[in-house]
């Protein structure tokens, strides 16, 4: 099964990550959030605990995109359920100077190794994240690093709405055929 955990404001009609799941509802769906807006890591982990109880967690694939990637790892770090993989799109870098003070509780970003294999997909001119803290996210937690060119966000206003290349990217986490680094 593959999870969608989505970032700030919730994943629109026009994301990736709501075309995964209307192409393919029996196999993606979403944890949803109380509130889209003003995510509160703690309550936002404690929501993804509580919809994935009853699933057995070695068959789940987590998707995160830009804050969604940071309460999968922040999951992990409180709860340590291994999956079976996680594919994390734009990373939202909690830490920065200037990080809006409506996102809590994301802080400090884990540094260990992640014991199931791992994706980070990033662009070099994401708006969010500099590439050179998309980097050491990969290097932090074990990860693959794809490297996007030009590819802002990786949000429908980049356009990325079909994503035919994210498909791929969870078919290898599917089918364990990772490279980490």
């Amino acid at each position: 099964m593959k999870i969608n955990i989505p970032g700030l404001h919730d994943s629109d009609k026009f994301h990736w990550q709501t075309k995964f799941e209307r192409a393919d509802p029996k196999n993606f769906i979403r944890v949803t959030q109380e509130n889209w807006d003003e995510p509160d890591c703690n309550t936002w982990i404690n929501q993804i605990e509580l919809e994935l109880k009853d699933f057995n967690h070695s068959e789940l694939i987590l998707i995160g995109h830009s804050i969604g990637c940071m309460a999968i790892v922040k999951w992990f770090e409180k709860f340590g359920h291994i999956i079976k993989g996680a594919l994390l799109v734009a990373p939202s870098d909690s830490e920065r100077d200037g990080y809006p003070s409506y996102i809590s509780g994301f802080v400090p970003i884990p540094i260990f190794k992640m014991p199931f294999p791992t994706i980070v997909v990033a662009s070099k001119n994401d708006h969010v994240t500099e590439i050179v803290r998309s980097k050491e996210f990969a290097h932090n937690w074990g990860s693959e690093l794809v490297m996007l060119e030009n590819a802002g966000h990786i949000e429908p206003k980049s356009g990325f709405g079909d994503w035919e290349y994210g498909l791929e990217l969870i078919n290898r986490l599917e089918y364990n055929t990772t490279n980490t680094t």
